[in-house]
């Protein structure tokens, strides 16, 4: 498996390319403020070709250039439907950081975009992403399972989004995040996953489960919260 990334635009926002190797078909994961110019770049010097665009979640900093793109490649976006509010009315789910970046940006009508289903399994460009509702960052955020190959030796891996950093989780505090919600998944989602899985996140660098089961302070708050229904 072939992962190549570069943090894009102010926020830094991991974008992926993800391919069975170099010189073919790839998915591209958050292609974020700023990310066409640099995108275009890195998928050239591996010779890769885009067929579909993957969002983690539906926030500015990771949909930014998701139309340029889509439309510069002829090729669908995939988002979980209850994120396409942040498509139609992006000003409504973002705080004041990114309030200046909304006046004029250019996203895709959520009708033209893709569902992306908890539990589906989306073969793309060679690779098999398994899709997993992991709400609480926003209402449709999501992790992406798959095989990374030789190329980590053998590991699973995690494309976190903005669920699961290293060291930390994502911010709940933008309308659509719930810490209760986010607790579930790294719960239910997160926690089950092997200790090898390679964490891929949408910010900052990469890190194992195994790392983070034993060092991220919210994980383990989240492995003491009682599932629903039980508990006091």
């Amino acid at each position: 498996m072939l992962i190549r990334s570069f943090p894009a635009g102010a926020f830094g926002t991991n974008c992926y390319a993800v391919a069975p190797g170099r010189g073919q078909e790839c998915v591209v994961v958050d292609p974020g403020m700023d990310a066409v110019e640099p995108l275009a770049r890195m998928l050239a010097e591996d010779g890769l070709k885009p067929v579909a665009v993957v969002l983690t979640h539906g926030h500015l900093d990771h949909t930014f250039s998701v139309l340029p793109v889509c439309e510069g490649y002829d090729i669908p976006a995939y988002l979980h439907p209850s994120d396409n509010g942040m498509l139609s009315d992006p000003a409504r789910w973002h705080g004041p950081a990114l309030a200046p970046l909304i006046t004029g940006v250019r996203l895709p009508d959520p009708s033209e975009v893709r569902r992306l289903d908890d539990g589906a399994v989306l073969p793309l460009a060679g690779v098999e992403l398994t899709v997993r509702h992991a709400p609480g960052h926003t209402q449709g955020s999501v992790v992406f399972s798959l095989d990374l190959g030789s190329e980590f030796d053998g590991a699973p891996g995690l494309l976190a989004g903005d669920v699961l950093f290293a060291g930390s989780v994502g911010r709940v505090d933008l309308p659509g995040g719930s810490w209760e919600a986010m607790l579930t998944s790294l719960r239910d989602v997160v926690l089950p996953l092997d200790d090898a899985t390679v964490v891929l996140p949408g910010h900052g660098p990469a890190t194992t489960i195994g790392r983070e089961r034993a060092t991220n302070p919210y994980l383990a708050e989240a492995g003491a919260a009682a599932p629903k229904g039980r508990g006091l």
